[in-house]
């Protein structure tokens, strides 16, 4: 997923467009205001065609689908003919399988998350990004930047629109000149305050199936209620006066977040169309948040359903045929193996998908002292396609799921993260099971304070260790690593507002000053100093060692559950690395057998201290501190 990027950075946007070569990343490609129909028209293969007809017709029958299909073509060919040369020449040229490589690591903030007034906070964070970022990260994940009622962004009013408090679309144009952009679509709901929502409470026939509705709260059948997989304790169905009297609306999330019905294909072609307003605003990858439940079956459980694969596939060949570079990720804070599905067969649903299992397994792993479950979990990770891979991250705005580890950990395991969590002054976020009563689902903490335990005496460079050795673990696994921008600065839990109290995410959504977080950055005696510069120099080795590649081959090697051990080599056998990460407080020495390595060099060096090791005949030893990270590349390689 290489772009273009014009030479200029944040600042003020030039009269011409001149493009130059930035690293080698290439210039910006910008897209024309105005479709140019002189140019030739989109042309979509057979295969394509037949892709969307097909999904279509599962999705609302074969004569609807033969209706909808024009459209769905029309809006394709709209969106080519906002394409320039450069643009084209792109996509001709993409190599799918490099669309992530070793060079790829996403940094997820809010747009807002930075502060400096008078100026906005999105041209606050493209020049702290441009600061800081350059370098470490290859992509900036901006979550919801759009006018919003609730959730910290997550109730989208106007899908099309920037807050206006937060900056303009502009100021995303200028942060996409430095960095590539992940946009979120917020598909599955819509503000209460939204437009279409209002349009529905007005009775406009046109909105009239927008949205899930019934007469009376009770509609729904309790044996059907227990049977739909809830996120949250919240009532499912929420009151909305409507002109012609109450009626009760899906509400998955909260009673401001109205879920869309995508029984409507209209609800579909609408969502078309803002996925590609996206595209041609900057949007280079594209996350379907809360993915798992955009189709609603009653006598199922709701989530993940047939239905919603197929409207994933729709979105991926609609996207395959018009926007070819741009890459689908879905959020489906589910068990691992329903999780996995969303890769569909390899090439027909999402690009990449939220590791989920990923996060409470590492911190598991630390609390316990030992990694044989992280291990054994990684050992079965693969993917079905070179197209496809995972984004490995640790924590979130949320906080650190425990769905992905269900199956994985014991719920005894589960249970001490929970209490873990609560003693280090997190909160934790429930869900409904349907017996009624509530199960965790979520820890809202930081990961500083996930790791670290604030009662026990440990100093700060423990902390610090224990801290980045945690991390490196996203960056060494086959995907694209992504980190939350505070944990960069080993954010920690500050008191809390009464009314912050009432919503646990909170503990994980706070802001900070711009002047604030320059000074942490720049003090050489900071945890943030500290963290940030360990976490750039991983970055900067990672992106220079091939093996890193998400298509490189992974090897998890067993050891005594006190080191993870992980083995990855090129797909051109050119490029090996073995990544060591102590999970303890103690020193560990490893022995690894030489055929394990599949690697003749007796001779290793690790990347961070420039310290050798030698192997013998049979295997190679290796001492590592508390806590320490090594990794090691043969000696004249890479």
């Amino acid at each position: 997923m290489r772009r273009l990027r014009r030479a200029a950075r944040c600042g003020a946007m030039p009269e011409e467009t001149e493009f130059q070569p930035l690293n080698d990343e290439g210039s910006l490609l910008l897209f024309r205001k105005r479709p140019d129909f002189t140019q030739p028209a989109l042309v979509i293969a057979p295969a394509m065609r037949d892709a969307l007809h097909k999904t279509l017709g599962f999705l609302y029958g074969v004569a609807e689908a033969e209706r909808l299909l024009p459209e769905v073509e029309r809006l394709l060919r709209v969106h080519h003919a906002h394409k320039t040369p450069e643009i084209l020449e792109a996509e001709r040229t993409l190599i799918p399988e490099d669309r992530f490589t070793e060079r790829d690591i996403v940094v997820i903030t809010y747009g807002d998350l930075i502060q400096a007034p008078p100026r906005k906070p999105l041209e606050v964070l493209c020049d702290v990004a441009n600061i800081f970022l350059g370098g470490m990260a290859s992509t900036i994940h901006v979550l919801p930047f759009f006018p919003y009622s609730s959730d910290r962004g997550f109730s989208v009013i106007d899908f099309k629109e920037v807050d206006p408090n937060i900056g303009s679309w502009e100021d995303i144009e200028r942060a996409s000149q430095s960095f590539r952009l992940m946009f979120d679509g917020v598909v599955n709901h819509i503000s209460a305050r939204s437009e279409w929502f209002q349009e529905y409470l007005n009775g406009n026939p046109e909105y009239r199936d927008f949205f899930i509705d019934y007469e009376r709260p009770d509609a729904i059948h309790p044996e059907q209620l227990a049977r739909i997989l809830r996120p949250r304790t919240s009532p499912l169905l929420s009151e909305a006066m409507t002109i012609n009297g109450p009626r009760w609306v899906w509400t998955t999330f909260s009673p401001d977040q109205v879920d869309l019905n995508f029984r409507n294909p209209e609800v579909l072609l609408r969502v078309l169309r803002v996925l590609l307003f996206y595209v041609e605003k900057g949007a280079d990858l594209i996350r379907i948040d809360a993915a798992t439940y955009l189709w609603k079956e009653l006598g199922t459980s709701c989530a993940h359903l047939p239905q919603t694969h197929a409207i994933i596939r729709f979105l991926r060949a609609a996207l395959d045929i018009a926007a070819p570079r741009v890459a689908i990720l879905t959020e489906t804070n589910v068990p691992h193996a329903d999780n996995v599905g969303y890769f569909g067969d390899g090439r027909n649903e999402a690009h990449m998908i939220y590791n989920f299992a990923l996060p409470p397994l590492v911190l598991h792993s630390f609390v316990a002292g030992d990694c044989t479950r992280l291990a054994r979990w990684a050992s079965d990770l693969e993917k079905p396609s070179a197209l496809t891979t995972y984004f490995n991250f640790l924590d979130s705005h949320d906080g650190i799921g425990l769905l992905g580890a269900r199956g994985i950990l014991a719920e005894e395991e589960i249970g001490a993260l929970v209490v873990r969590t609560e003693a280090h002054g997190g909160m934790v976020s429930y869900r409904s099971l349907p017996d009624g009563s509530a199960s965790p689902y979520e820890l809202n903490i930081t990961w500083f304070d996930a790791v670290n335990d604030p009662h026990n005496g440990d100093d700060a460079t423990c902390k610090v260790d224990r801290f980045v050795a945690s991390r490196s673990i996203a960056l060494v696994l086959m995907g694209v690593p992504g980190v939350y921008l505070p944990s960069l600065s080993g954010s920690q839990i500050a008191p809390m507002e009464a009314h912050e109290v009432a919503e646990p995410r909170a503990i994980n959504r706070r802001n900070f000053s711009e002047r604030s977080m320059i000074e942490a950055f720049m003090d050489a005696d900071s945890i943030a100093y500290r963290i940030a510069s360990r976490y750039r120099q991983m970055a900067e080795q990672r992106t220079a060692i091939r093996a890193f590649h998400p298509n490189a081959k992974q090897k998890i090697l067993p050891t005594d559950g006190s080191v993870f051990a992980v083995f990855r080599r090129s797909l051109d056998g050119l490029s090996t690395v073995l990544a060591l990460v102590n999970v303890t407080a103690f020193s560990r020495t490893v022995r690894m057998v030489r055929n394990q390595l599949e690697a003749r060099e007796p001779r290793w060096r690790d990347r961070f201290t420039g310290a050798e090791f030698e192997a013998s005949e049979h295997q190679l030893e290796v001492p590592l501190g508390p806590y320490q990270v090594l990794w090691l590349t043969p000696l004249g390689k890479d």
